[in-house]
Parts: structure tokens; sequence; C-alpha cells
């Protein structure tokens, strides 16, 4: 079943209006994780949030396939930081899953316009996009905790540094990969 043209770009539309509030949405559901890693400040996490947000809705809209190298990207990214902000990796899937429950409360009243087969289309789509980013995300989880014990000749110890810089950096070349695709279409 493939969602048509029209309504992805529908879906995409509202994901769009509904960012910001998404992501605030979303922080406050994990905020205590988000607290409790006195690390990585709650900026950070958001800023991550909005990237995810943003290559969600590149991956609905018509350059879906040139996305996916940069939602892939995203993804394991997350799971890198997710991993600096010590949490478990159930944790990294669950807060992943709140993306999901957001998305389909916050895309109900669109599903409601459009016949039933477009609606289901375009929810399978958000899951299959999900479900590749929450697989992701456990790939880049699991890569920095080898990481960190290969660092250490495999004795776990504290927490790796967390690098401020670094993780800035990381966000700032992967914005502006999607902004890239983003003007590639705009032309």
């Amino acid at each position: 079943m493939r969602a048509s043209q029209p309504a992805l770009l529908a879906a995409g539309r509202v994901i769009s209006d509904m960012r910001d509030a998404m992501v605030t949405q979303w922080a406050d559901w994990v905020g205590d994780r988000i607290t409790a890693a006195s690390t990585i400040p709650r900026t950070t996490v958001e800023r991550e949030f909005r990237l995810i947000v943003d290559t969600m809705i590149a991956m609905v809209g018509p350059l879906r396939r040139e996305a996916r190298v940069i939602w892939t990207r995203v993804g394991e990214h997350y799971g890198r930081v997710a991993a600096a902000r010590g949490l478990a990796a159930g944790e990294v899937v669950e807060e992943l899953q709140y993306l999901r429950e957001l998305l389909i409360r916050n895309l109900a009243h669109a599903f409601v316009s459009m016949r039933p087969r477009q609606a289901l289309a375009i929810v399978l789509r958000l899951n299959r996009v999900l479900d590749k980013g929450i697989a992701v995300a456990v790939v880049g989880y699991t890569d920095a905790l080898v990481a960190t014990l290969f660092a250490q000749n495999g004795v776990p110890g504290p927490s790796s540094e967390y690098d401020a810089s670094e993780i800035d950096r990381q966000l700032r070349t992967l914005e502006a990969e999607l902004a890239g695709l983003v003007q590639t279409r705009k032309r």
C-alpha cells in the first residue's frame, strides 16, 4: 500500500506546523531523563529532537529517497548522544516511541479528512520510517558503548567524556545537510 504524493505532502505540512509544539511536548515527556544527565543540556536534547522531526518531514516529502541517508545518520547520532546521556538501550527505543505517539495524535485530525486507505498508507509509512530510525539509533547507541569499552581496555568506568563542541559540530553538520536537501527541493 503506497501513500499518494498529495497525502504525504499534507502529512508533512501538519508535522511541520506542529513541530515546535511536538518537540516541547516530547521533551516534557522525557523530562526526568533530560535533567538526570547533567552532562548534556536540555537545549541540546531539544535541538536533537527538532532535527529528528525535521528529518521525518523530509522522509514523507518528495525527496524522501534522498533523505534516507540523512535519516540514518540522524538516528545513529541520536543513539550516540543517548549513550552519552546515560540512557539504557530500552530508554532510547522508548523515547522514539514517544515520537510515534505524538505523530499519531497530531496527525489524527488530518487522517479524518483522508480516505481510509490514504490514512492507513501514511500511518504505515511513518511507522516504517520510525522503525528504521529506532534500529539505527540502537546501533549508534551500541557503537558508542563498544567504543567506550575499547577506549578503557574493556573495563567499564565512569561515563565517557562529553564534548559539547563536538556534539554541536555534529548537529550543525546534520542540520546543514538537511537544509541543503530542503533547498534542493525549493529550486
